[in-house]
């Protein structure tokens, strides 16, 4: 379809348990966010037809917009005068999204391949089986028997290499008997892209019982890696397979100009299509209720990570187990026991629906958050590597260096953009809270730009960016993004009370001197740009080096810039009381809450 044709845009994303809808127009020569809807997605019982939440989340556009997109049948029409679209997009994540198993010889090395594979793809990975992963045979057979994943992916074996270990996790497979989580009429799709010399072997194996699928070597030698035809695969046999099987798919299909795409892999795609545009390094996090999904560009390489146990309703109580109640009490500027803020997190799961009501409440989700962020991107960091058992030469300084070998690609350094996006990060009552949470959960160092997503509408630019770039990085750019400033942060850490950073920054209409020691944090408000003039602490770094004097332009935004001088990592006090003076002073610093913490609590 052309693009000067193209002036009516209806884009939907199904989420697990909202559906919302946009409309998106040509103004002239620009594309504009003009209306958008939500309703409760309808994949599940009692309705079980997904385009029933769909007609719903476009009739109230259709109630803003003051137009008809639908017919009286409730089918999307093509674009007449005032009627119908020239364009209609949908992604999906209904039904728990795309659920995947992968499998490869050695966990660290062609496993790790597969699973980069499936999560670029969109999918999220339920387990990963290797040879070498500590299981019993039984024990594997019975955890695929137990997930029920939609299709798995098999790698392992670098081409021409070992054939037997390949044929073991074939052999595990057939003896497990696998079948889809979706429909019972069909086989499970099982995707080979390992050793092709194993081919025949895990053919005769898996043929009768699976539907196979052969694919080059995503592995073919240990100096390379080649996913591509992987995720492509994927993501055919989502549509031909998975989304054929949920409720109401083939008639959704049927409307949409291009196939429906899985809701992690749009957002994927539009922040790569916002790192190559803007040629930058950048990272987005989405936290959702049951999952936290992160992504990550450095130097032009994609990695994406989901966190598919932590999440902020559904999952809550998984980040209060994998943390425990002492990293969330150590956010909280007041006393309460661990039992209470169980109790609270526990009602927060089985209500997930609810809100914070209180400022106490606000706090406590607002902690949680930061925890959920930090061990998602932690995660992150494990897989975001260069490829294992890769020999490298190294130089005399890197032979001192104590290093396990496995660094990631993650450079905080180098780290220029940090998008967020879910329900506590866009909705929070203050941006700033919004800035904090992120700025506490991922340490940014160095300079980094902050921002956050309206209101959800990464997914729908994201599968709107591969037919209309033009009209999805316009509409991100002005009406998704809200810019929330900048953060300079110092590599490093020092003695509380000591001189930290110090100078002067300016902006059109004002300036401020900058006087900070370890243990502050300072919110220089305006929109920018800020033209810095700082100066840190010999011992660390604030982007130009060691010990150098930092003369730069620095973005601004709705909240403007912070100066964090807290340390990297966070100096958190021990002890409780101290520690609580030190949160109720940072939360001053930066105008977090509309009046004193300390005299609401």
């Amino acid at each position: 379809m052309s693009e000067q044709r193209v002036n009516v845009i209806l884009a939907v994303d199904c989420g697990s348990t909202t559906t919302k809808a946009i409309l998106i127009e040509r103004l002239g020569d620009e594309y504009r966010l003009q209306a958008r809807g939500e309703a409760p997605t309808t994949v599940e019982k009692p309705f079980e037809d997904v385009t029933m939440g769909v007609r719903n989340a476009i009739s109230e556009v259709e109630e803003l917009a003051g137009r008809k997109f639908m017919d009286d049948k409730g089918i999307i029409t093509p674009a007449r005068g005032q009627q119908g679209v020239d364009l209609f997009l949908a992604t999906s994540s209904a039904g728990g999204g795309l659920q995947m198993m992968v499998a490869g010889v050695v966990r660290k090395m062609t496993a790790e391949s597969a699973q980069r594979a499936a999560l670029g793809a969109g999918a999220i990975v339920m387990d990963t089986i290797a040879v070498d992963d500590g299981r019993l045979t039984y024990q594997k057979i019975e955890r695929i028997r137990q997930l029920r994943p939609d299709m798995v992916l098999v790698a392992g074996g670098i081409d021409g290499g070992t054939v037997s270990h390949v044929v073991e996790i074939a052999e595990i497979l057939a003896a497990s008997d696998p079948h889809p989580r979706l429909g019972t009429g069909y086989k499970l799709p099982v995707i080979y892209c390992g050793n092709s010399a194993a081919r025949d072997q895990v053919g005769e194996l898996l043929a009768a019982k699976t539907d196979l699928k052969f694919l080059a070597n995503i592995r073919p030698v240990l100096e390379k890696e080649e996913l591509g035809p992987a995720r492509e695969e994927i993501h055919n046999l989502f549509m031909g397979h998975v989304m054929a099987q949920a409720p109401g798919y083939k008639q959704l299909l049927a409307w949409t100009h291009a196939p429906i795409m899985p809701t992690p892999a749009a957002v994927g795609k539009i922040i790569q299509t916002l790192a190559r545009e803007n040629d930058i390094n950048i990272i987005g996090v989405d936290i959702g209720g049951a999952t936290t999904d992160i992504f990550s560009v450095f130097d032009q390489v994609f990695n994406r990570t989901v966190s598919a146990n932590l999440g902020m309703s559904y999952s809550i109580c998984n980040v209060l187990v994998e943390t425990g109640a002492d990293n969330i009490l150590r956010w909280l500027p007041f006393t309460i026991e661990p039992a209470e803020l169980k109790n609270r997190i526990r009602n927060k799961m089985i209500r997930p629906t609810t809100i914070p009501h209180t400022l106490e409440d606000l706090l406590i989700e607002q902690a949680i958050a930061r925890e959920a962020l930090s061990l998602a991107f932690a995660h992150h960091k494990t897989l975001a590597v260069g490829l294992r058992g890769v020999q490298r030469q190294r130089t005399i300084g890197e032979a001192f260096q104590q290093s396990s070998g496995e660094e990631t690609l993650v450079d905080m350094m180098a780290l220029e953009m940090l998008v967020g996006s879910g329900g506590c990060l866009s909705h929070a009552p203050r941006r700033v809270q919004s800035a904090m949470m992120m700025i506490d959960g991922f340490q940014p160092q160095g300079v980094t730009r902050l921002a956050v997503d309206s209101i959800f509408m990464m997914p729908q630019l994201g599968v709107l960016s591969d037919i209309h770039p033009q009209g999805a990085t316009q509409v991100f750019e002005k009406d998704c993004l809200i810019h929330l400033g900048s953060v300079l942060a110092p590599r490093g850490r020092g003695k509380i009370g000591d001189k930290c950073l110090w100078g002067a920054v300016s902006w059109p209409g004002g300036s401020a001197e900058v006087d900070l020691h370890w243990g502050d944090i300072q919110l220089i408000v305006g929109q920018g740009p800020f033209q810095a003039d700082l100066h840190p602490h010999f011992a660390v770094d604030i982007g130009a080096g060691r010990g150098r004097a930092l003369r730069r332009e620095v973005a601004g935004g709705v909240c403007g810039l912070f100066l964090d001088c807290r340390g990297r990592s966070l100096m958190l006090a021990e002890d409780e009381k101290t520690r609580v003076r030190q949160l109720l002073k940072w939360y001053e610093q930066v105008g977090m809450y509309p009046m004193s913490v300390e005299g609401a609590l």
